[in-house]
């Protein structure tokens, strides 16, 4: 008898947790991810194949952004809008053929507005065609490892083997707001595309959220008929960043009303220990054959643990050194460190890189070097 009343006490228990967790109730698959830690923190569906939509234009800002932060094009270039990006059919912000705008001006119409007609424009300015820029954005889905995403254009437009994942599209999103200058745009509810006659199209956030949920500054919306609503969308409060994708929403409505859910449970539920800054010097580390015979170490990134509200840690560190030879330049790679909580378990391991650059002893720097120990020695 004590048996079937734990199996119905463990039962019950499981059904109010599952309960607990129904984040979402209109969207086919949905996730919710913490940034700093990539912490899946709530998921359905999250690796099913589905068409993107508009979602998709977070890969093409991703390749725009790089290409701007490699300074192979730069926000004030001119671009010269073709045939084809004019031509452009679903959400569009009326660019006419020869027409030259200002690279900004396009980012901002993808952003806000998810101009399809920007998005090519954009494409070709970069590489050339929507054809090679697509291999490119294909490419850069298999250097993040995404395996469940494949795209056969710039916009998101339904075509066939153009799909990705909830899941997918989260990694996506989180590389893209490592460009944390995007979210000048995407913060944005309306802005005006000011065009080189002078006039201006009005531009409206297609993300209601970015005007009605106090700490959303992104990312991305998509529909078409076969996709349903979709929502990339991300926001920060008390330190603290999430974020969400849901896919295959009825309405708009519904899709804001699950985001806002997920949203909601994420920022009662946890906080983030900032427990070490990049810049934060932990050690130092002998050089073999430098000028300097040692150099001083931090880690590479921030250092944080999502935790609970209402739970509290203290953490202690294992620091692992490689062998270091000369020359090494600052930046570069030179160990691990081990972030233990209060439990004993690691929470994080991180690369420590080397605050200084070291060159090499040649003859003669070394022969200074072994004449001053002698003359000290003497002294």
């Amino acid at each position: 008898m004590k048996k079937i009343l734990f199996g119905i006490f463990i039962l019950f228990a499981s059904i109010r947790f599952t309960f607990a967790l129904e984040l979402t109730h209109y969207s086919s698959s949905a996730v919710l991810i913490e940034p700093t830690t990539n912490s899946l923190l709530y998921e359905v569906n999250k690796d099913e194949r589905r068409p993107p939509a508009s979602m998709t234009k977070m890969m093409t800002l991703l390749l725009i952004m790089e290409s701007i932060d490699n300074e192979i094009i730069s926000l004030t270039d001119k671009v010269l809008i073709s045939k084809n990006a004019s031509s452009m059919g679903g959400s569009q912000v009326f660019l006419q053929e020869n027409m030259q705008i200002e690279v900004e001006q396009l980012v901002k119409s993808i952003a806000i507005a998810s101009g399809n007609d920007a998005a090519v424009a954009m494409a070709e300015h970069i590489a050339g065609s929507t054809d090679e820029f697509v291999n490119m954005m294909n490419d850069k889905v298999e250097e993040l490892g995404l395996k469940n995403t494949h795209f056969m254009n710039v916009h998101g437009l339904d075509e066939n083997d153009h799909y990705s994942s909830a899941y997918d599209m989260s990694q996506i999103a989180l590389e893209l707001l490592k460009h944390d200058k995007i979210l000048n745009y995407t913060s944005l509810y309306e802005d005006y595309l000011i065009k080189p006659d002078g006039t201006k199209t009005w531009l409206v956030n297609t993300n209601k959220l970015v005007r009605f949920y106090d700490g959303v500054d992104g990312l991305k919306t998509g529909y078409t008929s076969t996709a349903g609503y979709c929502l990339a969308s991300t926001a920060k409060k008390n330190n603290i960043r999430f974020v969400t994708v849901v896919m295959g929403a009825d309405t708009t409505e519904h899709r804001s009303e699950d985001t806002t859910s997920m949203l909601n449970y994420a920022f009662t539920t946890y906080k983030l220990n900032n427990i070490l800054t990049k810049d934060k010097i932990v050690g130092e580390i002998f050089i073999n054959k430098g000028k300097a015979q040692k150099g001083t170490m931090s880690v590479k990134d921030d250092v944080t643990d999502l935790i609970k509200q209402n739970e509290d840690k203290s953490y202690t560190y294992n620091i692992i050194k490689n062998k270091i030879f000369a020359p090494i330049n600052k930046g570069d790679i030179v160990g691990k460190l081990e972030v233990v909580d209060n439990n004993g378990k690691i929470v994080k391991t991180v690369d420590l890189v080397i605050n200084e650059s070291v060159k090499k002893h040649n003859f003669f720097s070394l022969y200074f070097s072994f004449f001053k120990k002698i003359i000290n020695g003497y002294l």
